[in-house]
C-alpha cells in the first residue's frame, strides 16, 4: 500500500530541514522543488480521516503540524536564504497558481499550498514581509510575487493590500510589475480592491511618463478582472477606451489579448470584442495588429468554443484574408481552423450567402487545399470535409441548398490529386522526412470520414487507392532502374532508405484499407463491387517487385478478412487457394530472418482469423527466440493456433483435398499435414469429422497454453488477459464439446416409435435436464466475456467488438441449448429450474436467457428481439433491458455478426414452429417430438457456430501488467494491529483503502469515484492461520476461477448504476445467515488511492477463521464504468468466543 503525503509529511519536513541547514546552496535549492512537488501531490489527496490516520500510526492533526512546518521552513528560507533559493521558493508557489489557472482546472476550486491544513497564516506573511521591509529590489519583486500566489488568505490583510497598491506607483518597474501580478490575484478574489487597482491602472496607462514595459504588464490586470460582471463590464469599456485612445502597437496587441481573454469568461461582452477585432483586422492596419486580432478570434471562437456569437460579416472577413496571398501562412492557417470552428457549429440560417457567393467561397477553400504550405493545406481540406458530411444535413434550410456543398466524392477526388502529388516532386522517393508521413496519414483519415459519412463512396474510394498503389509501384521500380548505376555502397545505404519509405507509406495505406473495410462493415455497404475492387487493390501490391514480403503478407492478409470472406464465390469453394498464397509470401519473410515483421504478420492473421497461417508463423518463430519467457509464449500461440487450425479443418473436410493436392507448397504442405493432421483418415475417406473429439481436443490445448504461460517467471499477475481469455475459450469449446456428447448419446438410443419414448421418458429428460444445465453455463460464460470487456481498460475499440461478438455467439449457443425451456409443458421444464449458484435468488428460466439474448440483439436486429419475445411464457415479460454489454461496446450490425444473426433466426423459427406443433400432443409424444427437433437443430447450430471465422482481439497481444487494484483491509479497533477479529454476535467494521495499480497518472486524475464489494459467506471458513499466510504468499491473478465472480460483479454493478438501491441493497447488505456483503464507496486522490470504512454484518458466523472476497470498480470523468482485476487475495478476519466474566 502507498503511503498518503500526510504520512510522509514528517520525513518530508526532516529531509528539508537537512537540505536548507546544509553548506551546498544547490542542495537547499534541490530540496525545495522537490518539496514543491510533493506539496502538488498533497493537494490533490482528502484530508485524513481519524480512521486513515491510524492506519499509517498517525495521531489525527499530525498532518496538519507538518503541514504549517514544511511552510514555515520554506518562508523561513525565503526569508534567510541568498537570491537562488528565494527564487526557488518562488517558482514552486507560481507553479501551483499557473495549475489552478490551467483550462483543465478552471472548473475546479482553487486550492493554494496552505489551504485549510495551516492556520498561523501571519507567520507566512510576517516572514514574507520581513524580506520587503528589508531587501533589495530584486527581493520586494520577489515578495510581491509570493503575496499574489498567496492571494487566497493574503487579500485579507490589510497591511498586504497596502504594500500591493503603493508598489505600484514605485519609481521601479521591476518593483511595479511584480505590484501588479500581485494585484491582479487579489482582483481575482476580492471585488472592492479590484475596482481599486482598476482605477489606478486606468490613471497609469493613460500617462505618456509611463514606461513601456510597464504600460504592456498594466495590460494583463484586465483579464484579472472576473471577480462580478460589473467589474468585468468597466474594466472591458476602460480597455476598450485605452486602446481608441492608444498609438502605441505593443500596448494594442497586448489590450487585445487581455480584453480578448476578459470577454471569454463574460460572454455578454464577447460581441462587442469581436467587432473591435474585425476592425483591427482591415488591411489599413500594421501585419503584427492583425496577426494579433486573429489570434484574438481564434482564442474567442475555437479555444473557448464561442461560435454562436459569430456573424456574416465575421465569416465574409476570413475569407478574405484567406484569399489574400501575400499574408503569412500563419495568419491564413488561422483564419481556415477560425472558419472550420464556425461552418461546423452556428446555425444554417446564418450562412446566408447567395448560391454564386458560396460557390466563390469553396474555391477559394480549394486553392487552399492545394497550397504547398502542409498546414494550410490540410486545414481547408478538413474545412471542406466537414462541409461535404456534416453540413449535409442542415440543407432543409432555402437559404442554404444542397447544390451549393462540395460534393464528398469531388473532396476525396481532391484529396487524392494531393496524396499522389505528395510524391511527385521527388524523383527519389528516399529525399523526404517525416512530414510526408505525417501528411499522407492526415489525409486518409480524412478520406476515411468521408468514407464513414457516405458508405456508398467506398467502391470509388478503394478504386482509388487500387490506382494510387499502382502509381507508387511504378515511381519506386523506376526509382530503382534509375539507379542501378550507382556504386554498390550508395545502392545499400539507399536501399536500406528506400525500403523503409515505401514501408511506412504502405502500412499507413493498409490500416486505412482495413478501417475503411470496418466502416462499410458497420454501414453494410460491402457489396461484391467492394470485394473486387479489394482484389484489385491486392493484386497490384503483388506486382510490385520492389515491396517487402512482409507488405505482401499482410496486404493478402485483406482477403482472409472475415468481412469479405463469405463475399467471393471461388474463396468459398477454395478456402485454402488464398491462404496458401499468404503463407507462401510469410515463408519468403521468414528465410529473410525478418522476425519482428513476421510476428506483426503473425498477430494480424491470428486477428483474421487465418489460423493455418498464424500456426506456420509462430511455429517457425519459436525455434529463434533465444529467452525462456519468450520460448513459452511461443509455445502457447502455437498450442492455440494450433486447435484453431484443427477447428477451422474440421469444418472444411470435403475441401482437405484441395490443401493436400497442392504441388506449388509441397514443402509447406508437409509442415501442414504433420501438425495440423489434414489428410484421409484410416479408412482412407474424407468422412465428416467427429465434432466433439475435436472441441474436446482444442479445449485440452487451450489448457495446456495455460499451463505454459503460468511457466513464464516474470510474475504470477503477467498475461492476466491471455490466460483469462484462453480459459473462457477454453469453458466455451468444452461446453459445446459436452452438448455433443449429449446429442450422440441421444441418438444411440434411436427410439423408433413413440411406445419406446414413454418407457424411456426418465432418458430423454435426463438429456434434456444436461442441455439445459449447459445452456446456463454458456450464458454465464457470454456474461464473463462482458466483465472481461470492462476489466482492461486500456483495450480498443476493435478488440471489444471482438469480445463482443464471442459473447453474443455464446449467448446465442445457450440460447439454442436451452431449447427445453420454451415448452412449459415438459416434465424437464419443472426439473430444470435449478440454481447452481446458492446465493442467487433467480431460477434459471426461459426469460433469464432471452434477457441475456434481447440485451445484445436490441442494437443489432430489432425484427429478431421482436420475434424473440414470441417465445416468451403465457402472460411474461422481458425486464428492461439494460445489459451489461451496454457499458462501454454496444455492437453493430455487421458481416461479423452475419452468420450468428442467421443461426439465431433459425433457431427463433423452429422453436416458434416447434411450440405451434406441440401445444395439442400427449406429453410423452411432446418430448419425443421436441427431443428430436431440438437435437437436430442444435447439431445443425453447432456446425454452423464452427464454420465462423474465430478472431482473437488484438489487445490479446499487449503483454504489459493491466490495470487492476489491491485491496488493503484493517480492522477498525485500532487496539488490533496483528489481525481483524470479531466477537461472535457483532458487527465486523473495518477501515478500506482501495489502490489502483498499474495506472498511468492522468487515468487515475480522471477517476471521480472507486467502488469495492465485499463479499463472505459461512463456507469461506478457512482451517488455519498457516493456510490463510499460504494462500496469502501463493495468491495468483485468476480472476476466471471465481465461482460467484460474475454474480458479485453485477451486483456491484447494479449498486453503483443505483438500480440495485431501489431493491434495498445498501452500503451494507446481508442476503441470509449464511451471507454477508458490504458496498463502499472510495473518493480516489492523485495517485488513485481511497480511503473508506465498513461495517459486515457478520453476526451469525460461527466461530472461526474467514476469507473475504472483494471485486471493485471505477468510474471515470466521462461517466463510464469500469471493473477492476483484483490484484491481490481478500482479507481474513477471525470470529472470536465472547470472553466469560
Amino acid at each position: 500500500m502507498d503511503k498518503i503525503s500526510a504520512a510522509c509529511a514528517m520525513e518530508w519536513s526532516i529531509q528539508l530541514d537537512k537540505a536548507l541547514r546544509s553548506n551546498n546552496p544547490a542542495r537547499a535549492v534541490e530540496a525545495i522543488l522537490l518539496t514543491g512537488s510533493r506539496l502538488e501531490q498533497w493537494i490533490q489527496e482528502p484530508e485524513a480521516t481519524k480512521s486513515v490516520c491510524s492506519i499509517f500510526g498517525l495521531v489525527p492533526g499530525e498532518d496538519r503540524l507538518f503541514a504549517n512546518t514544511i511552510l514555515l521552513r520554506l518562508a523561513e528560507a525565503f526569508q534567510s536564504g541568498d537570491k537562488n533559493i528565494k527564487l526557488s521558493v518562488v517558482r514552486i508557489f507560481l507553479k501551483n497558481i499557473r495549475y489552478n489557472r490551467s483550462k483543465k482546472n478552471r472548473k475546479q476550486k482553487r486550492r493554494a499550498f496552505p489551504g485549510g491544513r495551516v492556520h498561523n497564516r501571519g507567520e507566512l506573511l510576517r516572514r514574507v514581509k520581513v524580506v520587503f521591509d528589508t531587501g533589495d529590489i530584486e527581493s520586494r519583486s520577489m515578495a510581491l510575487v509570493l503575496f499574489g500566489c498567496w492571494a487566497d488568505f493574503a487579500k485579507d490583510s490589510a497591511d498586504i493590500r497596502y504594500l500591493v497598491l503603493s508598489s505600484m506607483v514605485s519609481s521601479h518597474s521591476l518593483e511595479v510589475k511584480a505590484s501588479i501580478f500581485a494585484a491582479g490575484c487579489f482582483c481575482e478574489l476580492a471585488d472592492d480592491f479590484a475596482s481599486v487597482v482598476l482605477e489606478m491602472q486606468t490613471n497609469m496607462l493613460a500617462s505618456v511618463e509611463t514606461v513601456p514595459d510597464v504600460r504592456l504588464a498594466g495590460a494583463s490586470v484586465f483579464t484579472r478582472m472576473i471577480c462580478s460582471h460589473s467589474v468585468s463590464s468597466k474594466a472591458y469599456k476602460t480597455g476598450v477606451k485605452l486602446v481608441l485612445d492608444s498609438s502605441e502597437e505593443n500596448f494594442i496587441s497586448a489590450m487585445l489579448v487581455s480584453l480578448s481573454k476578459l470577454v471569454s469568461k463574460s460572454t455578454g461582452l464577447i460581441s462587442e470584442q469581436v467587432d473591435l477585432l474585425l476592425s483591427c483586422l482591415s488591411r489599413e492596419n500594421t501585419l503584427k495588429l492583425r496577426i494579433t486580432a486573429l489570434r484574438c478570434l481564434h482564442l474567442i471562437f475555437v479555444k473557448e468554443g464561442c461560435c454562436f456569437l459569430a456573424n456574416m460579416h465575421v465569416i465574409k472577413t476570413l475569407f478574405s484574408i484567406l484569399d489574400e496571398s501575400e499574408l503569412p501562412s500563419v495568419m491564413q492557417c488561422g483564419a481556415v481552423q477560425i472558419l472550420h470552428k464556425i461552418l461546423l457549429y452556428t446555425h444554417p440560417n446564418l450562412l446566408s450567402f447567395e448560391m454564386l457567393e458560396f460557390a466563390q467561397s469553396l474555391v477559394i477553400l480549394e486553392n487552399a487545399s492545394q497550397s504547398p504550405i502542409m498546414s494550410k493545406s490540410l486545414a481547408a481540406l478538413r474545412v471542406l470535409t466537414d462541409v461535404s458530411t456534416k453540413l449535409w444535413a442542415r440543407t432543409d434550410s432555402e437559404s442554404f441548398p444542397a447544390c451549393s456543398l462540395p460534393q464528398p466524392s469531388h473532396v476525396i477526388s481532391i484529396i487524392m490529386a494531393h496524396l499522389s502529388s505528395l510524391l511527385k516532386p521527388f524523383p527519389d522517393p528516399c529525399q523526404t522526412n517525416s512530414r510526408i508521413f505525417q501528411e499522407v496519414k492526415s489525409l486518409l483519415s480524412l478520406i476515411l470520414q468521408l468514407v464513414g459519412e457516405h458508405p456508398d463512396l467506398g467502391v470509388m474510394v478503394l478504386d482509388e487507392i487500387s490506382s494510387f498503389i499502382e502509381y507508387f509501384t511504378i515511381l519506386n521500380e523506376s526509382f530503382v532502374t534509375f539507379r542501378q548505376s550507382g556504386s554498390s555502397e550508395i545502392l545499400d545505404f539507399e536501399g536500406e532508405k528506400c525500403k523503409f519509405f515505401r514501408s511506412k507509406i504502405l502500412f499507413n495505406i493498409h490500416r486505412f484499407v482495413a478501417n475503411c473495410l470496418q466502416n462499410l462493415n458497420e454501414a453494410g455497404a460491402i457489396t461484391i463491387d467492394v470485394f473486387d475492387k479489394l482484389k484489385r487493390l491486392v493484386e497490384h501490391l503483388h506486382h510490385g517487385k520492389v515491396f517487402d514480403c512482409c507488405i505482401h503478407t499482410i496486404y493478402s492478409l485483406l482477403l482472409h478478412s472475415p468481412l469479405v470472406g463469405n463475399i467471393d464465390i471461388f474463396c468459398i469453394e477454395h478456402p485454402f487457394k488464398q491462404e496458401l498464397a499468404t503463407i507462401e509470401h510469410a515463408s519468403k519473410m521468414l528465410s529473410e530472418k525478418d522476425n519482428w515483421h513476421a510476428y506483426k504478420a503473425g498477430i494480424y492473421a491470428a486477428c483474421q482469423g487465418a489460423w493455418i497461417t498464424a500456426t506456420f508463423i509462430f511455429a517457425q518463430l519459436i525455434t529463434r527466440v533465444q529467452s525462456d519467457s519468450c520460448f513459452f509464449w511461443f509455445k502457447a500461440l502455437v498450442q492455440f493456433s494450433h486447435s484453431e487450425a484443427k477447428i477451422q479443418l474440421s469444418v472444411l473436410a470435403k475441401q482437405k483435398s484441395t490443401l493436400v493436392g497442392s504441388l506449388e507448397m509441397n514443402e509447406l504442405l508437409a509442415f501442414l499435414q504433420d501438425n495440423l493432421e489434414v489428410g484421409k483418415d484410416a479408412a482412407g475417406n474424407n468422412s465428416e469429422p467427429n465434432y466433439r473429439d475435436v472441441l474436446l481436443g482444442a479445449c485440452h490445448n487451450l489448457c495446456s497454453s495455460i499451463e505454459t504461460l503460468e511457466r513464464v517467471v516474470i510474475s504470477r499477475k503477467a498475461f492476466c488477459f491471455q490466460r483469462w481469455f484462453f480459459a473462457v475459450r477454453a469453458k466455451i469449446l468444452g461446453a459445446a464439446g459436452e452438448i455433443l456428447e449429449v446429442v450422440d448419446a441421444a441418438k444411440e438410443e434411436n427410439f423408433s416409435s413413440i411406445s419406446e419414448v414413454q418407457n424411456s421418458a426418465l432418458a430423454n429428460l435426463k438429456h434434456l435436464q444436461k442441455l439445459t444445465q449447459l445452456s446456463f453455463q454458456l450464458k454465464r460464460l457470454a456474461m464473463e466475456l462482458d466483465l472481461m470487456s470492462s476489466s482492461f481498460i486500456v483495450m480498443d475499440s476493435k478488440s471489444l467488438k471482438v469480445i463482443a461478438t464471442l459473447a453474443l455467439n455464446s449467448s446465442v449457443l445457450a440460447f439454442t441449448a436451452g431449447f427445453p425451456l420454451f415448452f412449459p409443458n415438459l416434465l424437464a421444464y419443472k426439473n430444470s429450474r435449478t440454481c447452481d449458484h446458492e446465493d442467487s435468488q433467480q431460477n434459471h428460466t426461459s426469460s433469464t436467457l432471452l434477457q441475456d439474448l434481447l440485451g445484445r440483439l436490441l442494437h443489432i436486429d430489432p425484427d429478431i428481439s421482436m420475434d424473440l419475445c414470441l417465445l416468451l411464457d403465457k402472460g411474461g415479460h422481458v425486464k428492461k433491458c439494460f445489459h451489461q454489454q451496454s457499458r462501454n461496446h454496444i455492437l453493430k450490425s455487421g458481416n461479423e455478426v452475419r452468420d450468428i444473426l442467421k443461426i439465431i433466426r433459425n433457431a427463433v423459427s423452429t422453436m416458434v414452429q416447434l411450440q405451434s406443433e406441440t401445444n395439442r400432443m400427449e406429453n410423452e409424444a411432446k418430448i419425443f417430438h421436441v427431443t428430436k427437433n431440438g437435437l437436430e437443430l442444435l447439431l445443425e447450430s453447432i456446425k454452423k457456430w464452427l464454420q465462423i471465422p474465430f478472431q482473437i482481439p488484438k489487445f490479446f497481444f499487449k503483454t504489459r501488467p493491466s490495470i487492476g487494484s489491491e485491496l488493503f483491509v484493517f480492522d477498525t479497533d485500532t487496539r488490533n494491529q496483528n489481525q481483524i477479529s470479531v466477537l461472535a454476535g457483532f458487527h465486523l467494521s473495518l477501515t478500506l483503502c482501495l489502490q489502483l495499480r498499474n495506472a498511468s497518472p492522468e487515468f487515475s486524475l480522471q477517476l471521480t469515484k472507486l467502488y469495492c464489494l465485499l463479499h463472505c459467506r459461512v463456507s469461506f471458513q478457512i482451517q488455519s492461520h498457516s493456510e490463510r499466510n499460504h494462500e496469502q504468499m501463493e495468491w495468483d491473478c485468476q480472476p476466471w476461477e471465481s465461482e460467484d465472480m460474475v454474480e458479485m460483479n453485477e451486483k456491484l454493478f447494479d449498486y453503483v448504476t443505483e438500480r440495485a438501491r431501489k431493491s434495498s441493497y445498501g452500503k451494507c447488505f446481508k442476503a441470509n445467515d449464511q451471507t454477508a456483503n458490504g458496498f463502499v464507496c472510495f473518493e480516489p486522490n492523485g495517485k488513485g488511492q481511497g480511503f473508506s470504512n465498513c461495517v459486515l454484518d457478520v453476526s451469525h458466523f460461527p466461530v472461526g477463521s474467514y476469507r473475504i472476497k472483494w471485486y471493485s470498480c471505477c468510474i471515470d470523468n466521462q461517466g463510464s464504468y469500469w471493473s477492476l482485476v483484483p490484484l491481490n487475495s481478500g482479507p481474513v478476519f477471525i470470529v472470536q468466543q465472547p470472553h466469560m466474566n
